[in-house]
């Protein structure tokens, strides 16, 4: 078996410190393979421009303060860490996720679709959809709005991913019942990492929807936590079931596809 599970709490905006201090205190003695945390855990979400959020980001190589705390904190979880932060690069801000676990950076996937006022804080990604494999496990990343993209999830899919790990800070009411359609149509299990709580920044006020959820590859919830409150859930699933596709004994969800009648051209 292979234990699995996300944390919902409120990152504070501005303060690296606080978020640090607040996944300390929700992981005290938490054991599990792997964990997925929300999207922007280290910065908060409104920002007014690229120039205000930067000092909050860090590189991807594990050199910043947050990220250094999380490989501290993974060691003594025993497993994985997946977690979305502000990454500072060369050529400018992304909105990623990392794996991650005490002995350093496994792979770092770059947020490919943007929401609404994220255009003016970050580069779109331009790395793709990959999956990398921990313990055996198949696993794909993808942040919050990529979800109502279903070729994010499928591309990762056929690529071989058994679980997706999606950070995010959603605000939109219907991300947490298309996860479940993204697990049945895919055949396998997903992880959602929301945010509760909220933002504001001069005329902008987000809520964010909390009710992180784990899905298995039938599209039934495993766990899920309620809109509001920090929340850590922790299952054991066997992830060798996300390899089985067939829907009846004679349709399977790849090979019954049909990839040259959906050309839009």
């Amino acid at each position: 078996m292979f234990r699995v599970g996300f944390v919902q709490f409120s990152p504070r905006r501005q303060d690296v410190q606080s978020n640090i201090q607040q996944l300390e205190n929700l992981l005290d003695g938490v054991k599990a393979d792997l964990l997925v945390l929300p999207e922007l855990a280290n910065s908060g979400y409104l920002y007014a421009k690229a120039s205000t959020l930067e000092p909050y980001a860090e590189p991807g190589d594990g050199s910043g303060p947050f990220l250094g705390a999380l490989r501290s904190i993974a060691s003594q979880v025993g497993g994985l860490l997946i977690v979305g932060f502000a990454e500072n690069s060369s050529r400018g801000l992304y909105n990623s996720a990392v794996a991650l676990n005490g002995d350093g950076m496994i792979q770092i996937y770059r947020k490919i679709h943007l929401f609404s006022g994220e255009k003016s804080l970050f580069l779109s990604g331009e790395r793709g959809l990959n999956i990398f494999t921990f313990r055996g496990v198949k696993i794909g990343m993808m942040i919050c709005f990529d979800w109502i993209f279903p070729e994010a999830a499928r591309t990762l899919a056929l690529k071989g991913a058994q679980i997706i790990v999606h950070p995010s800070n959603l605000v939109l009411p219907h991300c947490q019942a298309a996860m479940r359609i993204r697990s049945l149509e895919n055949g396998v299990f997903s992880i959602t990492a929301n945010r509760h709580g909220s933002e504001s920044l001069g005329r902008t006020s987000l809520k964010f929807t909390g009710r992180s959820q784990i899905i298995d590859p039938h599209g039934d919830c495993l766990a899920d936590a309620p809109e509001a409150g920090d929340f850590v859930q922790l299952v054991d699933i066997e992830p060798n079931d996300a390899q089985n596709k067939l829907i009846t004994p004679r349709n399977d969800l790849f090979s019954d596809r049909h990839p040259e009648m959906y050309s839009h051209e």
